[in-house]
């Protein structure tokens, strides 16, 4: 009888705790660390919700790993019975001559996604909520909507541990060695470890746990704002998703519980962090304008004053493509990070693909764009 391989997971948030249930299912026997818990609030995977989609503004080929984590998203929730996502639809919105909504009909075009595209007369029936220009091309992502992330995160984290998994919380990695010979050794304020592969998702915390990788990727400082409208919705009304570009891009997800709206604005409002241990929660006044802005010219339903606010952290690299395989020179070390704001709908994806590379070596999934092998530029 084949020896089950031992692979550690640093880090059990966005992508670390889906790749802890793969492995686990697998029959791996895994160690996952964090230095809180899975499902806190500390990093990136916080917020309530994020924004599940098919439709993408930026590169088609993000589509076939978009359908590998639906799948596994079904999986996770029938294995689980949580409804860990729930499809509403998702409007993407802005002007029609701008590239990347000409990047939405081609990707649509390309892939045959489920779609409609509806003029101003529909938008005004149907989504009255939202105030379009004459020139903006809408177009509804119909197999879209929501996913909620911390549920997510411990939903996965607890799937992995019946599975067989251990996760070691409150235990920060200091650091991650290659071990001649083949293997790697996890240290932690206590011991270490030693095991065959290392899958490492340290989010925000890349940097600090490698600081020689190859590749840059900023922490920046996300915030997002909750707000009421005026009026109650009626019960039957469509309340999807919604993404909007142009010169004041933003998202946003209606909440679970059908009465706020959760609005985040676009990478070049988020200030970077110095140091992820250090990330300042407190919202000044000023870095609400833009939000102010953004309700009072495209959601005039929505009250302009903000009833929650929570800060959070992301991962960008230059191309805000992810790193997704080995470290140079190591390949029983896998590394996914540098998300860059987009990851969540992909984590099941993601989190099979590290268990593809952490136990075979390789993978089947589509990942040569955003490969470690061969990569130069972040």
């Amino acid at each position: 009888m084949a020896t089950r391989k031992r692979v550690a997971v640093v880090g059990t948030g966005t992508v670390g705790s889906q790749a802890a249930w793969r492995l686990a299912a697998r029959g791996a026997e895994v160690v996952a660390y964090d230095r809180f818990a899975p499902g806190h609030d500390r990093s990136a995977a916080g917020g309530e919700t994020r924004v599940f989609r098919s439709v993408q503004t930026d590169d088609s080929r993000y589509v076939p790993l978009v359908r590998h984590a639906d799948a596994l998203w079904k999986q996770l929730q029938a294995e689980t019975g949580r409804e860990l996502r729930r499809l509403t639809g998702a409007l993407v919105m802005g002007p029609a001559d701008h590239p990347e909504m000409r990047t939405v009909m081609d990707v649509i075009a390309e892939h045959g996604l489920d779609h409609e595209v509806l003029d101003t007369e529909a938008m005004a029936k149907r989504f009255p909520q939202f105030h379009v220009d004459d020139a903006d091309l809408v177009v509804l992502d119909r197999h879209a909507g929501f996913v909620r992330p911390e549920l997510t995160v411990q939903t996965a984290a607890r799937r992995a541990e019946e599975l067989g998994a251990r996760i070691r919380r409150y235990t920060p990695v200091r650091e991650v060695t290659p071990v001649a010979g083949g293997g790697v050794e996890i240290r932690t304020d206590t011991d270490t470890e030693r095991f065959d592969a290392a899958v490492v998702t340290p989010g925000p915390w890349v940097g600090d746990l490698l600081p020689g990788l190859p590749w840059e990727v900023s922490v920046h400082r996300a915030i997002s704002a909750w707000f009421l409208p005026h009026e109650d919705h009626p019960a039957d009304a469509e309340r999807p998703a919604f993404i909007r570009r142009g010169d004041l891009p933003f998202y946003g997800i209606p909440s679970p519980d059908g009465q706020a709206v959760k609005l985040g604005l676009s990478q070049a409002h988020h200030k970077p962090v110095d140091d992820p241990n250090l990330l300042n929660r407190t919202v000044a006044p000023e870095e609400l304008e833009t939000f102010t802005e953004v309700v009072r010219r495209h959601l005039p339903g929505l009250n302009p004053d903000p009833v929650r606010l929570s800060v959070f952290m992301e991962g960008y690299t230059d191309s805000t493509r992810p790193l997704v395989g080995p470290l140079p020179g190591c390949d029983d070390i896998v590394l996914l990070a540098g998300f860059s704001g987009q990851g969540f709908k992909l984590s099941p994806a993601m989190g099979d693909i590290a268990a593809d590379l952490a136990l075979k070596g390789h993978t089947s999934q589509p990942i040569d764009f955003i490969t470690t092998n061969g990569r130069t530029a972040a």
